[in-house]
């Protein structure tokens, strides 16, 4: 070889080592890098701030390490479900990236942060911040020189409000948070009842009686059962095998002692049971009443039955004759803001069952996430089941409420595969519970659109041009400026193009195969139609045609009616009726110059049901679900008022949940009075008494209404429910009063309007409550997380008095500053208040409510 090949080898030999320092040297630097060794709190400065709807908040960063800060090259995200104004701080600025991910950055102003120093970061939200679920939440850092990394930020402290300009939200806002006193004073009228005494069933049957005697269960109990009821038989089987430990013997044959189910013409979900000395005996028409006689004997078993195994049952002698009020007794539970396990909905089957539920409502898809396996479109799980911090938009979604940066270790990643699905099919089914699914459309679509578009994205980079197009669900020449409701600017398919039909039609063809492959019932599928933002397709050029090809259509406002039209045609074609948010019922038109909500004459008639929650006392909408169901269509009562379980319970910085529509106690749900719910509103949605001259020129429901109000629905959206221990907090003990209200006869003190009758009734079911259900629930299906409620205590002539919303709950104090314990004293009588006392509430077994506190 000649010298110019020689030096050609050394050149290439220098340059592989030049690329081989290059990348040592880069992956030397990214292995330095990590979280800065940060201490963050937040704290709510003042809301009512300047006088307006707005909050100020602030970050205080203390430098824990033995570095500086970096002056720049920086980031902190995190999620704010407050849209952020202003940044008062000159040192930062905070830039909103989309939905509720903020990105906080220093600006030139900013010298860095010394070791040992704190720097305070304020900043502006055009809301009222109140309780701990607003506090800013998921925050990470991420380094410029390494973008694609984001590094949890773990020792973060949310500061509790005690002062007053923190917690009230504006000028005269009476309501302050909840006390220790207040809790007493509302839990005084509550009478306490012998457990004996206590009717034994809930939801309340329409005849109940004891008629004295008893019968008693062994494994030697015969269960003699037609072939009809052989399912009910073999799921009431295995519960008393559960308590027994050893199973009990079947027969086919008729008889006259143990357990017998009887099959006669009977009203559908009706049922009569039988309990005397001499056997027991569940009568129905078919096999849901059968199924409700079930769990109407099992609710008669003592709640020790499910702590331990026993040798016997003994059941109260009764007689039911029983039928449920309304036909769509639903959970609506959110999996797309929040991921929920198959175990856990599993585990609130099991939950609805006992209490006669028959709906679930699967809220699979929104703007954070998209949870059921589509085989056809991969993309939709690969990209939009999956939340986390990245780079390419079109690999994941971005993090929200708090999930974090990490994809595979969040709340806000997660689905369920076909296989699964078809198992949650089926085992809803075998309990007698639908599950409706939902496709959210075209609003609240965020997750289905991005995955599309990387769907696009891949098929045209293959050069597949049009199979790129065939389930696009946005206009890539489309310029729409527009914000949802949460903050989205990118959320909403486009109703003018054809792929946004294709791909609801495969969406719906497959999931109408799942629902085939699992022998389960589905009469309807749930498109959505809620939120669609002001700006949306105003400058989408495929509407422009559309409006060119199709002159009724002369505005945005039309696309609406155009879209539902085209969806109802899908669902009919299909055998399904459409179901959907109010919205989807609604025609906007203009009266003496105003916008004005009318119900919408188009689609009376076609099948059409919807979910209406906005009842929101002082927004105007109070009786649109009445006018609705007046105009023809079919109402699932959703009232944000009492059937939000994402609702916190009451105004406490400790309590977690929205309130934006109120606060939701378990008095809520049990007090709603379906066909009058004006009738004993008492408080607005900010807890001042209610001004009842907001009723004045509410349409009333009539008769002919009253028929097209199919049930009620209790709902738990997930924005702040990230664990399992967090959704049952939330629902329990509140599901089990919308249970009583959607099951049983209309109480009198709802028909008189009578307060003390109600009071009376409140009593009863309190005592339920806490002498019955809830001890059920601590053992049932590995128990139930329900909310413990805080005891409450007064202090009068020098003595600490005492007491518990759900009597049969026990309340248990320390004098010596220690937490209590299950093992500490039962509080039974008045206390001296000479020292400090700690009080919480413990159930049967050892979970505890937070500590109150009593002072000298």
């Amino acid at each position: 070889m000649g010298p110019t090949t020689n030096s050609f080898l050394f050149c290439r030999s220098a340059a592989r080592l030049f690329c081989f320092l290059l990348l040592f040297g880069s992956a030397s630097l990214k292995a330095q890098l990590a979280a800065p060794s940060l201490k963050i709190s937040w704290e709510i400065v003042e809301n009512n701030h300047k006088g307006k709807t707005a909050s100020l908040t602030s970050f205080t960063f203390t430098n824990t390490s033995k570095k500086a800060l970096p002056k720049s090259g920086w980031s902190l995200f995190f999620n704010n479900v407050r849209t952020i104004d202003t940044t008062v701080s000159p040192d930062f600025t905070i830039r909103h990236v989309n939905g509720d991910l903020f990105q906080l950055m220093p600006t030139a102003a900013f010298q860095g942060l010394k070791a040992g120093a704190s720097t305070t970061i304020s900043f502006i939200s055009s809301a009222w911040v109140v309780n701990f679920t607003d506090a800013p939440a998921g925050l990470y850092w991420v380094w410029e020189q390494q973008p694609e990394r984001g590094y949890p930020l773990t020792d973060y402290t949310i500061k509790p409000s005690t002062q007053p300009r923190q917690y009230q939200r504006f000028a005269g806002d009476k309501l302050g948070l909840i006390t220790p006193e207040m809790i007493f004073n509302q839990n005084k009228a509550t009478e306490e009842i012998a457990e004996k005494e206590l009717p034994k069933i809930l939801p309340s049957p329409q005849q109940y009686r004891e008629r004295g005697g008893s019968y008693v269960i062994t494994p030697q109990t015969v269960l003699s059962v037609p072939e009809a009821f052989r399912d009910e038989a073999s799921y009431l089987g295995s519960q008393l095998a559960s308590m027994l430990g050893s199973p009990l013997a079947f027969s086919t044959e008729k008889q006259t002692t143990g357990i017998v189910l009887k099959q006669e013409t009977m009203p559908n979900e009706a049922y009569r049971l039988m309990v005397n000395p001499s056997g027991i005996e569940i009568t129905a028409g078919d096999r849901a009443g059968a199924f409700y006689g079930i769990q109407s004997l099992l609710a008669l078993l003592p709640p020790s039955a499910w702590g331990k195994t026993q040798s016997r049952l003994s059941v109260t002698g009764v007689e039911i004759s029983d039928q449920p009020r309304f036909g769509h007794r639903a959970i609506m539970l959110d999996v797309a803001r929040n991921f929920h396990s198959k175990a856990q909905v599993m585990k609130l089957l099991d939950l609805m069952s006992s209490y006669k539920l028959n709906v679930l409502h699967l809220h699979f898809s929104d703007d954070e996430g998209w949870r059921l396996e589509i085989p056809s479109l991969p993309e939709l799980t690969q990209i939009g089941a999956v939340r986390g911090h990245g780079t390419d938009p079109l690999k994941l979604l971005q993090p929200s409420f708090g999930s974090g940066p990490d994809a595979s270790q969040n709340a806000g990643t997660g689905y369920y595969s076909r296989q699964d699905f078809l198992e949650l099919l089926r085992y809803a089914t075998a309990r007698h519970i639908k599950v409706i699914p939902e496709i959210e459309a075209p609003g609240h679509a965020r997750a289905a659109v991005v995955a599309m578009k990387a769907r696009y994205s891949q098929k045209m980079a293959q050069g597949q041009k049009e199979e790129a197009e065939k389930y696009l669900l946005h206009d890539p020449a489309d310029r729409s400026v527009y914000r949802s409701v949460q903050s989205w600017n990118d959320n909403v398919m486009n109703v003018a193009m054809p792929s946004t039909y294709r791909f609801l039609e495969k969406v719906t063809d497959e999931i109408v195969a799942m629902y085939r492959d699992a022998n389960a019932p589905l009469e309807t599928i749930h498109y959505g139609g809620d939120e669609v933002p002001g700006g949306v397709w105003t400058q989408s050029p495929a509407v422009q045609q559309l409006r060119r090809d199709n002159p009724s259509i002369q505005s945005t406002d039309d696309l609406w009616y155009y879209f539902y039209g085209k969806v109802i045609d899908i669902a009919q074609k299909r055998g399904l009726y459409v179901y959907g948010w109010e919205e989807v019922a609604m025609r906007k038109t203009m009266l003496d110059g105003k916008n004005h909500v009318i119900p919408n004459p188009d689609f009376v008639g076609k099948g059409v049901q919807v979910d209406v929650w906005n009842n929101v006392l002082g927004w105007g909408a109070e009786d649109l679900a009445y006018r609705l169901a007046n105009a023809g269509y079919k109402v699932v009562l959703s009232c944000v008022t009492h059937q939000y379980f994402d609702m916190a319970y009451y105004k406490s910085f400790d309590e977690p949940g929205y309130y934006w529509g109120a606060y939701t106690d378990v008095d809520k749900p049990f007090s709603f009075i379906p066909y009058d719910y004006f009738k004993n509103s008492k408080e607005d949605r900010l807890g001042n008494p209610l001004d009842r001259s907001i009723f004045n020129g509410k349409e009333r429901l009539t008769d002919y209404g009253k028929q097209n109000i199919v049930g009620i629905q209790g709902l738990l959206w997930s924005e702040t429910v990230n664990s399992p221990e967090r959704m049952e907090y939330m629902m329990l003990p509140k599901l089990l009063g919308m249970a009583e209200r959607a099951w049983a006869l209309s109480p009198t003190w709802a028909e008189k309007n009578d307060d003390k009758a109600y009071q009376k009734a409140w009593s009863v079911f309190a005592n339920q409550l806490g002498k019955r259900e809830l001890p059920r629930l601590d053992f049932r299906a590995g128990g139930y997380a329900y909310r413990v409620p805080t005891a409450g205590a007064v202090v009068e002539n020098n003595q600490v008095k005492a007491n518990v919303q759900l009597p049969g709950l026990t309340i248990r104090y320390t004098t010596d500053g220690s937490e209590p314990t299950a093992t500490s004293a039962v509080y039974s009588q008045p206390l001296p208040v000479s020292k400090t006392i700690k009080m919480k509430v413990f159930t049967s077994n050892g979970r505890s409510s937070r500590t109150v506190e009593v002072n000298p």
